[in-house]
């Protein structure tokens, strides 16, 4: 069973810094491109960032300069340092990969994390 497990929430004022990671695991062959998503409560989900298998990145502009992406790929593992923080920046955070499985290589599924809380005070 594939599943990713987010961890790194919680609450910090603003100005302050946090470090999501999301961490794969299952029957997995490959990696591709991992995401961070957020949602503020009764907004729609947005992508936040994204790095390639080839490590390429890229952010939504309202976080350019504040958070970066990174990837362990002998952790199956996707980071997202956040620093900066600000109010607006509150929201559940969902972390994605596109994964290539070790019993059905010739497809890519996307799976995602269960989300974690993200909460900064002004």
């Amino acid at each position: 069973q594939v599943q990713l497990v987010e961890s790194g929430g919680g609450l910090v004022q603003a100005g302050g810094s946090l470090r999501l990671s999301c961490a794969a695991s299952g029957n997995i062959f490959t990696i591709n491109t991992m995401r961070w998503y957020r949602q503020p409560l009764g907004k729609e989900r947005e992508l936040v960032a994204a790095v390639t298998s080839g490590g390429v990145t890229n952010y939504a502009d309202s976080v350019k300069g504040r958070f970066t992406i990174s990837r362990d790929d002998g952790k199956n593992t996707v980071y997202l340092q956040m620093n900066g923080l600000k109010p607006e920046d509150t929201a559940v955070y969902y972390c994605s990969a596109d994964l290539v499985l070790t019993l059905s290589r010739s497809h890519t599924y996307r799976y995602w994390g269960q989300g974690t809380q993200v909460t900064v005070s002004s």
